[in-house]
């Protein structure tokens, strides 16, 4: 079945970085999008960023341009998310996800920026 489970948040002060990860199984990697999207408190799901095969393409959320990278590496179904210069208001569950409005997804994992 499919399974996607990230990691790597956890607590920073603002300014800091992170490196999320989602390792993917149960499908063909390589054939799809693939999408983060992340829930804040008090708020509903919103999409970060996305990660194409074709072409290598990505794209971002306005709210996270030249601050965040996603990459993948088909070759160990994996998908990544760096974030660099990371504020308090994205304080989130970060999800990876086959789709873009995040219906298909992982379990998560809490990133913090507080001081």
């Amino acid at each position: 079945q499919v399974q996607l489970v990230e990691s790597g948040g956890g607590s920073v002060q603002p300014g800091g970085s992170l490196r999320l990860s989602c390792a993917a199984s149960g499908f063909t990697f390589s054939g799809y999008g693939m999408y983060w999207v992340r829930q804040g408190p008090g708020r509903g799901l919103e999409w970060v960023a996305s990660a194409y095969t074709e072409g290598a393409r990505t794209y971002y959320a306005d709210f996270v341009k030249g601050r965040f990278t996603a990459s993948r590496d088909n070759a160990k179904n994996m998908l990544y998310l760096q974030m660099d210069n990371l504020k308090p208001e994205d304080t989130a569950r970060y999800f990876c996800a086959r789709d873009k409005l995040g219906a298909d997804r992982g379990q998560g994992t809490q990133v913090t920026v507080s001081s």
